[in-house]
């Protein structure tokens, strides 16, 4: 039993003695790799694994396949540029493809992009009804979809009130009466005549022949294209009876639906181009002419009207398109290209040329994008030439830089001691798989303590000699010698 605390003691002395020693070399190499070297050279700040840049050692290490960290040093004119500038030599630039544009000044607009419905012209709409009754005796147009110039006959109708009207106006125009009696119910006869549509060729006619018309033509009031044929011939129709429905398509209106968060964009005046898929290869161009005051209750959006010219009738009502509104237009804006702009979710940037080779993050305030630009509003100025091509891959870079130069401004700051001290903690908690038992160090010295008292004790009582030789502490060494003395005697 005495013989296994021996060991035991040995055992965790050797443990405490490496342990020690292994901190103290650890302390060392931290400290000569931190300190500048001799000859003046620069120390690395760290070293970066050349596999995965993410991974970092303060000291040299090795990755899983061998290969040596590459050392990292502070940039030697940190201290005059932005945090995170990057510096890339010609040949590298070129290989990594990267290329530059200039800032400039563009005639920018928000698009909004929508869908809408073609419609008539309300105002280009014509609803034809006869003006007396009657029986419809011959169909000139009766089928729709037929092409209508202004003047041209629809329709002739037999009315006995037009009868009535015509053998009037013969009458005040045969003189029976007194020239004066007789100008004024000429005038009178004639006046009904044209409210009741009477043709001018016809009245014409009528004033010539001196003979009654059993049946008189109505005349297409628009120019346009037949919507539909109310009547038939030898229909009885009144006031009530549409005849026919024509509407003038040279012009078309387009209804679409706006947002609400793109309403204060949008404005009456507003240029749109207009595509639809049943004319391929082809869009239009035309103009927000009104704003409706009201907002859908169900879909949330406000309908807004936009005029086409369609001279080619090619716009068919009830057809489907795809709009986009040119709204908030800036005439000169600062504008950069799209792909510029590195969005981070919480900020954009971009990179500037400083240089030769030499490329600055800048923060920015963006304003409209608009058909590959975007507006600047606030970090760069007309003229400067920010990166548009291997941009993310400088960005790379570039956090890796500002990266070190915290890392730098921290170590500067910092207790040079204390920090070895936390990489050599760190190195002994990976370096040694015993470690963790360190934590119980001064516990298990207690232990010695004690177990070490217990032996002193324990051996003032023994003898371990054949001879009778008496092993006491040496405490006791003044009645050891007289003894022994007396034994040899």
């Amino acid at each position: 039993m005495n013989n296994r605390t021996l060991v035991a003691v040995l055992l965790i002395t050797t443990l405490i003695t490496g342990a020690v020693g292994y901190w103290l070399g650890s302390s060392a190499v931290a400290t000569n790799m931190a300190m500048p070297e001799a000859g003046g050279e620069k120390a690395p700040l760290f070293y970066r694994n050349p596999m995965n840049p993410a991974i970092t050692s303060p000291v040299p290490a090795k990755d899983e396949m061998g290969m040596d960290y590459i050392p990292v040093y502070a940039d030697s004119d940190a201290s005059s540029s932005v945090a995170g500038t990057v510096l890339i030599d010609p040949v590298t630039t070129q290989t990594i493809g990267v290329r530059t544009t200039k800032v400039a000044q563009k005639s920018l607009a928000k698009t909004i992009y929508t869908l809408g419905r073609i419609d008539y012209d309300e105002t280009s709409i014509t609803r034809l009804h006869p003006k007396t009754e009657g029986w419809i005796e011959q169909m000139r147009v009766e089928t729709t979809g037929q092409s209508l110039e202004h003047d041209d006959i629809l329709l002739s109708i037999y009315s006995p009130q037009l009868v009535s009207a015509q053998e009037e106006y013969l009458l005040a125009l045969s003189g029976t009466s007194s020239s004066s009696a007789s100008g004024q119910l000429a005038q009178t006869a004639l006046r009904r005549l044209e409210l009741l549509d009477v043709p001018n060729h016809q009245i014409e006619e009528l004033k010539q022949k001196r003979e009654v018309k059993k049946y008189l033509h109505i005349h297409s009031p628009a120019t346009g294209t037949v919507i539909n044929v109310g009547a038939r011939e030898g229909q009885y129709v009144t006031p009530k009876t549409e005849l026919y429905f024509i509407a003038d398509l040279a012009k078309v209106w387009v209804f679409v639906d706006v947002f609400e968060d793109e309403l204060a964009w949008v404005k009456e005046g507003d240029e749109a181009v207009m595509s639809v898929r049943g004319v391929p290869g082809k869009t239009f161009s035309g103009q927000l002419t009104y704003i409706y005051p009201y907002a859908d209750r169900k879909t949330r959006t406000i309908k807004a009207r936009l005029e086409f010219d369609n001279p080619d009738l090619v716009l068919k009502p009830d057809m489907y398109a795809e709009i986009e509104i040119a709204a908030g237009r800036r005439e000169s804006a600062t504008a950069v290209p799209s792909e510029a702009v590195i969005r981070s979710g919480t900020r954009e940037k971009v990179f500037v040329q400083v240089g030769e080779g030499k490329f600055e993050p800048r923060e920015v305030v963006l304003g409209l994008a608009s058909k590959g630009w975007v507006e600047i509003l606030e970090g760069v100025q007309e003229g400067e030439s920010v990166v548009t091509s291997a941009q993310f891959l400088i960005d790379s870079e570039s956090k890796l830089r500002e990266a070190v130069a915290k890392m730098s401004a921290g170590t500067s700051q910092m207790d040079h001691s204390g920090h070895v001290m936390d990489h050599s903690e760190h190195e002994m908690s990976h370096g040694d798989q015993e470690m963790p038992e360190m934590d119980h160090t001064d516990h298990e010295m207690s232990e010695m303590d004690h177990t070490a008292h217990e032996m002193e004790l324990d051996r003032s009582g023994m003898n371990h000699q054949p001879d009778g030789t008496d092993h006491r502490g040496h405490e006791m060494s003044g009645e050891t010698d007289n003894h022994e003395g007396h034994h040899h005697d």
